[in-house]
């Protein structure tokens, strides 16, 4: 390459270090970007500035926002006595989407792993266990992974909360999903999850 696309090469690889986006698809969302500069890049560079002054963690939950309470710690109507507990801001993120969820949330920040070597102590364990007896918590909500780490966490996690009513979401069959083309894992998890029809 020429030196004169030694910039485009570092936008490109600095894309490439995104989750969801390879080598390929960050030249491809280079070059459109460039390609449309007027449009895109200038309001997106502004965008990542902006975010980058002002974006900070939610002290009570862990979610991202733009100040030190998110919106939904903030909110009364969300005050409902259930929590739901996430491994990542994306989870959470997720279950605002769906719309379904009108409590607040906890934000663990991983789940625990011992080939890692992370435990409760690199999570917001401790601080969820405080929430739940501050906030007059009824129900915790746990919505993590169906993997090993997951359900280690969410039986660590129900342990460490004897007297709160503690739940998990249920697992199966994903709507609009076909059994030929299900894992043995989520179909056992379905089996197992059955109820009257």
């Amino acid at each position: 390459m020429a030196d004169d696309t030694n910039d485009v090469e570092a936008l490109i690889d600095l894309m490439a270090r995104l989750p969801g986006l390879g080598p390929r698809s960050a030249r491809r969302a280079v070059l459109h970007l460039i390609k449309k500069r007027g449009q895109l890049l200038g309001p997106l560079t502004d965008a990542m500035a902006k975010v980058r002054a002002t974006a900070r963690e939610c002290l009570t939950c862990g979610n991202i926002g733009t100040s030190d309470k998110c919106a939904i710690c903030a909110s009364p109507k969300r005050a409902t006595g259930e929590l739901c507990v996430v491994e990542d801001v994306s989870d959470l993120w997720a279950m605002e989407r769906a719309a379904v969820f009108k409590g607040r949330y906890h934000v663990l920040g991983g789940t625990l792993s011992a080939l890692d070597a992370v435990g409760p102590e690199d999570l917001r364990i401790p601080q969820l266990v405080n929430r739940v007896e501050e906030e007059s918590i009824t129900e915790v909500i746990l919505a993590l992974p169906a993997t090993v780490d997951g359900q280690t966490t969410a039986h660590y996690i129900a342990d460490h909360l004897p007297g709160t009513a503690v739940t998990s979401l249920a697992q199966g069959v994903p709507v609009g999903g076909e059994l030929d083309y299900l894992d043995d894992g989520t179909i056992t998890a379905a089996l197992r999850a059955r109820k009257a029809f």
